[in-house]
């Protein structure tokens, strides 16, 4: 779970520190950024949160949005900083490929890497790695690298531990999804007692969506939606006009997924978007139906059991189809 447990002694000094997360983040990826951001400048660093894209508007009320660098728009910034940088914190993705125009910047950068992630398959580009699988989200294991690998719970701020409890709450489904164990309760009362404020962080992130944006999910539900349920299996699947007619910003389409999922009796959930240079996908599925096996083995993606994501080249009907021609090989998952 923890290797190179002998660099830890370095942030007992004041360092210059880059926190690094996946390409479009989402709450889990900008929670624990942002927890840690603030956790570190706490102890004295010099720390930056560098970010390849944007991200939801529904996740811009969290501490320390205002303090965020985006590379594309901040390149020599950027660049100077990452030439400077002691660490480079990689947050919630194993492989660098996931940062998209942040890969080569990261890979080139003299810093040393240090990961903290619940992704499979993790690639060797870190000398720290605190790793965990099975944890319910990134966000967790930044909790249990402040409380557990350096003993400072005590220094747990109300904004660190709302940070901290979005990120755990939308990766966990608000707790529902089957990676919410007893251990991620017990952590999510300490955020509470530490100060976030949960029914607050709940109607911010489920509660501000734009009139624009349920128009489009009432058009996907009743024109977008397929059901397959001899494979008990459903799809959204969304062309580049659709997402013009409503237009489409990052987060509208966060969640849609489910709502296939949430048919009585679905077991495997689609959701198929053309983003003109690349077709991308996310599964969700229930029970043992292993998505990140699909992602991995027919869509150059990966995740994790339950929840998964990929791409294609290929155009959108094709992608569609060669995913229905998949599910008779699941089919003793399925049904």
């Amino acid at each position: 779970m923890l290797q190179g447990e002998e660099y830890l002694e370095a942030l007992s000094r004041p360092k210059k520190i880059i926190i690094t997360t996946h390409h479009k983040p989402d709450g889990d990826a900008l929670g624990s950024s942002l927890g840690l951001y603030h956790w570190l400048k706490g102890k004295g660093h010099d720390v930056h949160v560098v970010l390849s894209s944007d991200f939801p508007t529904f996740l811009d009320w969290m501490p320390g949005f205002d303090d965020l660098i985006y590379y594309p728009t901040e390149t020599e910034l950027s660049h100077n900083l990452f030439a400077e940088a002691d660490i480079i914190f990689c947050l919630d993705y194993s492989a660098l490929s996931r940062t998209n125009i942040l890969e080569p910047v990261i890979r080139e950068a003299k810093g040393q890497k240090w990961m903290i992630d619940h992704h499979l398959d993790p690639e060797d580009f870190a000398a720290v790695e605190y790793w965990d699988s099975s944890a319910a989200a990134t966000a967790q294991l930044v909790y249990t690298f402040i409380a557990d690998v350096y003993q400072d719970k005590d220094s747990i701020t109300p904004e660190i531990a709302s940070c901290l409890y979005a990120g755990i709450m939308t990766d966990t489904g608000s707790f529902r999804f089957r990676s919410t164990t007893s251990a991620v309760h017990h952590i999510i009362a300490n955020l509470i007692d530490a100060g976030a404020r949960n029914w607050e962080i709940h109607e911010n992130i489920y509660n501000s969506a734009t009139e624009n944006r349920l128009k489009f999910l009432g058009y996907c539900l009743l024109n977008c939606l397929e059901v397959i349920p001899e494979y008990n299996t459903a799809l959204f699947s969304l062309t580049k006009e659709d997402l013009a007619k409503f237009n489409v910003t990052t987060g509208d389409t966060e969640g849609l997924v489910n709502y296939a999922l949430s048919i009585k009796g679905i077991r495997l959930a689609g959701l198929f978007v053309d983003r003109t240079e690349l077709i991308k996908l996310s599964l969700r599925s229930i029970g043992e139906i292993p998505c990140n096996e699909i992602c991995k083995k027919y869509f150059n993606g990966g995740g994790h059991l339950n929840a998964a994501g990929g791409n294609s080249t290929e155009d959108l009907d094709t992608v569609v189809s060669r995913f229905k021609s998949i599910l008779p090989e699941y089919k003793n998952y399925l049904t």
